[in-house]
């Protein structure tokens, strides 16, 4: 019987300390990988450590993203108010799954709409707001998706959760690719961005010390 796995990608998200956030989300929920497009780097404030139990690979393009997934066999899942979504308590899942989640304001692109397979969307009751945070989105789908999978509870002790042991070594190679061609490519693309004016939050064009290379680090 084939392993039922999930995924979380993620492509621009406006706000950089989401995604640490959602890394301790997806590992509460038994997500195998985070998938970064675009830049790598990320704030990972709001993880509490969690990115330790957590595979993290990364994608210049939406396209190469896509294609590891399919040659995975994964659907990819928008979680997006569309016309044909499905409410995620239906649970309408059929494999292993990628879960690609919008940007704060503006929810999921024309670009990002196509690469998916199908859309669930999180049910409201009540009228105070239009939409969720993106990491509380994240962890409603995902806790969802965990029950539809038979996911294997955590065992508890008092009033938590046991958290497993952090793995003694993570080779940064296993989780980020760093062929010659990714190399160069990141370069160009490092460059562009600080043409027009890309910075984080400190100013500069490169955030090291959220970097995925230095994250895996020894």
């Amino acid at each position: 019987m084939e392993k039922i796995e999930s995924t979380v990608v993620v492509h621009n998200i406006a706000k950089r300390h989401n995604v640490g956030t959602m890394a301790r989300s997806a590992t509460a929920f038994g997500v195998s990988e985070l998938i970064l497009v675009g830049r790598r780097d990320f704030n990972a404030f709001g993880s509490h450590g969690s990115t330790s139990h957590l595979r993290l690979r990364h994608f210049h393009s939406l396209n190469e993203a896509q294609t590891y997934l399919k040659e995975k066999n994964f659907d990819i899942c928008g979680v997006e108010i569309t016309n044909d979504s499905l409410a995620v308590n239906q649970h309408p899942f059929r494999r292993s799954t990628a879960f690609l989640l919008g940007n704060e304001g503006t929810g999921l692109s024309a670009k990002e709409c196509e690469i998916c397979d199908f859309f669930v969307y999180i049910p409201q009751y009540g009228c105070g707001t239009a939409s969720l945070n993106v990491t509380v989105a994240a962890s409603i789908v995902l806790h969802h998706f965990g029950v539809w999978a038979g996911f294997s509870e955590r065992t508890r002790e008092g009033n938590k959760f046991v958290v497993a042991e952090k793995p003694v070594r993570q080779v940064r190679r296993n989780f980020c690719a760093e062929t010659d061609e990714s190399v160069v490519e990141e370069r160009k693309i490092k460059r562009e961005n600080a043409f027009h004016g890309f910075f984080d939050e400190n100013g500069t064009t490169d955030s090291s010390s959220n970097m995925l290379d230095t994250l895996f680090s020894d």
